[in-house]
């Protein structure tokens, strides 16, 4: 059984980990009105990773006895610059997604929980990866500055990105 703080935390994710998906959605559009299909791509894959997210967040909750309550997901930003404010954003987004992951994390210990802390691992190292794909993109973008024959080659470049959903 899980404690209904931590089921109350666990829910918080899954609303946050939407709102990612929701999120990213927004920022695929804004590259798909601009014609950069390969930026589109990304995101799209983007939202893909997040629902899974969400959805491995749902199936633990679940196993453990807990009750998954839906809040009402916030409306993302839908208005973008440029591809560089885009990834900017995305950035800083994932560095607060990791936050929310190390304080569910010190919840689990807290509460002595090892059933939810052996799962909220796995979210913490896909953080590290989610960090790391935004800031690489980021950082190409701005060696490039962000436009001309540079954007359209890392547009060709992220069109190649696939979602391959990770094993349970």
């Amino acid at each position: 059984m899980i404690s209904k703080k931590l089921e109350e935390a666990i829910n918080y994710q899954i609303n946050r980990e939407l709102y990612s998906e929701y999120y990213y959605l927004s920022m695929a559009s804004y590259f798909n009105s601009v014609g950069l299909s390969g930026f589109e791509n990304f995101f799209l894959i983007q939202v893909e990773e997040e629902r899974f997210h969400a959805m491995k967040l749902y199936r633990f909750l679940n196993e453990k006895g807990g009750r998954v309550n839906l809040q009402a997901i916030e409306a993302p930003k839908t208005v973008f610059k440029s591809a560089l404010e885009v990834f900017e954003l995305a950035y800083e987004h994932e560095k607060l997604v990791s936050q929310l992951i190390n304080d569910l994390m010190d919840l689990a210990i807290k509460e002595n929980d090892h059933a939810a802390k052996n799962h909220l691992n796995w979210f913490v190292e896909e953080q590290v990866e989610e960090e790391a794909s935004m800031e690489t993109t980021l950082n190409k973008l701005n060696l490039i500055g962000g436009e001309g024959h540079g954007l359209l080659m890392l547009d060709s470049e992220l069109a190649q990105r696939v979602f391959t959903p990770p094993a349970k």
